[in-house]
């Protein structure tokens, strides 16, 4: 499993601190395993067609007991329908392993839900619900012909004695009309055995339905503890956790532990090596939704493996957060307007708009510090790493009628981008919808089935060097909107510079909020403000 540098000609000084996984610029000696790694999968043309369909791979430098510096490599999930190849680190725990208990409870759930499935299982319900369903109808339409014939038998009956009628007349319409209603009940209550046996029939096997469905869920939420309960993940100080653990209280999500990156830990502390530096890529063509460049970089995922190698990085010196926003006071916002309602701040890259999960300091909680006796609240979001206008609200009133102008669509923003790639019309409009990758977050998803409306017009100001200068005019506000409208495939294919989730990291992000434009909520005055142009 460790492999040694191929034509390592020259001295590459090693990482003082590993890497940041949620951000980073790969080292030197992470691209030369990169490319080395690369080079391999070319000669693996049984793999050829499925990793044509996209793969992430990881490699992770290492330092052995003898001070040799050699990598590992991993890939995510299975390949080739196993999750063991000599050529890779094998996984945190081998789902695929006969003698495991995992597969003979997998056998017990799949039998039930062959059960469930089958055509005859299918076939019976289908025809005890429409049996009972018949029945019940014909139940319906009985009583009331029992009914309307007794309406009928009534109404000759006050014809009869409108007309006049002896006493023994009388006593016999009486009896008559009783032998009739005794006649209805007996006759619906008849019936009724006849509807209860086919809704017993069908409760029968509803419940049948049930306790199956029961058993199947009991037994797979007993499997997935179980199974977690097996991945067992060390970090550098030695310590050892469940997936239980480290995602409690909550439980892990489906896949987590089985992402490279944690299996290239597991396998170094295992073995006592020294981990380095470690870089993850992305092999083959692109999912439909989720965008993924063959051969680009990208970071780990935050929702399987965030809280994994949170804890599998304990003891080691790892890179700073680029992400952190600790770095920002008051001298580094610029007001470009004010008035006793509103704020509008050129925000930098790299700080939040509000307070997240991961950090209090944002454009809000500064500027709160600084005007104390007021209760300022932001009225729209940018994106962390995009720079630009935002506007701020001095009050609940104003921060109202500015939430629902931008509902309404009457604030008009212009933002700025330099696009990595040449688009070849000069305006054009974006319409593609958005929706979170809940596996995958802070990713957003193309999604057409499920996704909300999402739309960008945008116009061309240049190219130069293979990139494109363009406005983009979002009509609608989708996180992440402009980013992946750029990246995407069906939108611009060409990602915005400095994009660290859909395109490439840079400095960073290449995207800016260069002008807003709307009607002042209480001086009904149209406010247009821009700052320059940064790029």
């Amino acid at each position: 499993m460790f492999h040694v540098f191929n034509n390592l000609e020259e001295k590459v000084n090693l990482p003082l601190q590993f890497t940041f996984p949620f951000f980073y610029k790969p080292h030197p000696l992470s691209l030369i395993a990169t490319d080395q790694l690369k080079l391999y999968l070319l000669t693996r043309r049984d793999w050829e067609q499925e990793l044509s369909m996209g793969k992430m791979f990881g490699v992770l430098i290492v330092k052995d007991d003898a001070d040799r510096v050699g990598f590992l490599a991993a890939f995510s999930g299975q390949l080739a329908g196993s999750y063991i190849h000599d050529y890779f680190v094998p996984p945190i725990y081998d789902l695929n392993d006969s003698s495991s208990f995992f597969r003979s409870e997998e056998k017990k759930i799949s039998e039930i839900n062959k059960v469930l499935d089958s055509d005859g299982f299918l076939q019976k319900k289908s025809s005890l619900e429409s049996q009972y369903q018949e029945r019940l109808a014909l139940y319906e339409q009985l009583k009331a012909e029992k009914k309307r014939s007794l309406q009928q038998a009534k109404e000759e009956r006050d014809k009869k004695r409108l007309a006049g009628v002896s006493g023994s007349e009388s006593l016999e319409l009486i009896k008559k009309s009783q032998y009739e209603k005794a006649e209805a009940r007996r006759c619906i209550k008849e019936f009724e055995k006849y509807l209860n046996e086919a809704r017993d029939a069908l409760y029968a096997f509803q419940s049948y339905e049930t306790s199956l469905r029961t058993k199947r869920k009991e037994k797979s939420i007993a499997l997935q503890k179980r199974l977690f309960e097996q991945f067992q993940f060390l970090n550098a100080r030695g310590v050892r956790s469940t997936l239980l653990d480290i995602f409690s209280p909550d439980l892990p999500p489906s896949g987590a532990g089985e992402c490279a990156a944690p299996k290239l830990l597991q396998y170094a502390y295992s073995h006592h090596y020294q981990p380095l530096c470690m870089a993850e890529f992305w092999w083959g063509k692109s999912p439909d939704m989720l965008i993924r460049r063959h051969g680009k970089f990208y970071p780990s995922c935050t929702a399987k493996c965030k809280p994994i190698l949170d804890f599998m990085l304990q003891g080691l010196a790892v890179e700073p957060s680029p992400l952190s926003s600790s770095r920002y006071s008051m001298k580094d916002l610029s007001i470009v307007y004010e008035d006793e309602w509103l704020l509008i701040v050129n925000k930098p890259h790299g700080l939040l708009s509000a307070p997240g999960l991961s950090s209090t300091l944002s454009v809000q909680s500064i500027l709160q510090e600084h005007y104390r006796q007021t209760t300022l609240k932001v009225t729209h979001r940018l994106d962390m790493s995009t720079s630009g206008l935002l506007v701020v609200a001095k009050n609940e009133d104003v921060f109202c009628r500015m939430q629902e102008m931008f509902s309404k669509r009457e604030v008009k923003k212009r933002y700025l981008a330099l696009l990595d790639g040449v688009v070849e019309r000069k305006k054009g409009r974006i319409e593609l919808p958005i929706s979170p990758s809940w596996e995958n977050r802070p990713y957003q998803v193309v999604n057409h089935e499920n996704g909300k409306e999402a739309v960008t017009e945008y116009e061309l100001i240049e190219v130069k060097d293979e990139r494109s200068k363009v406005w983009f005019y979002p009509l609608t506000g989708r996180t992440h909107q402009l980013r992946l409208h750029a990246a995407h495939k069906e939108g611009l294919n060409c990602p915005i510079v400095g994009d660290d989730l859909y395109g490439d990291p840079a400095e960073h992000l290449y995207l800016q909020a260069q002008r807003i434009e709307f009607e002042h909520p209480i001086t009904h005055v149209c406010l247009k403000v821009e700052v320059p142009c940064e790029f």
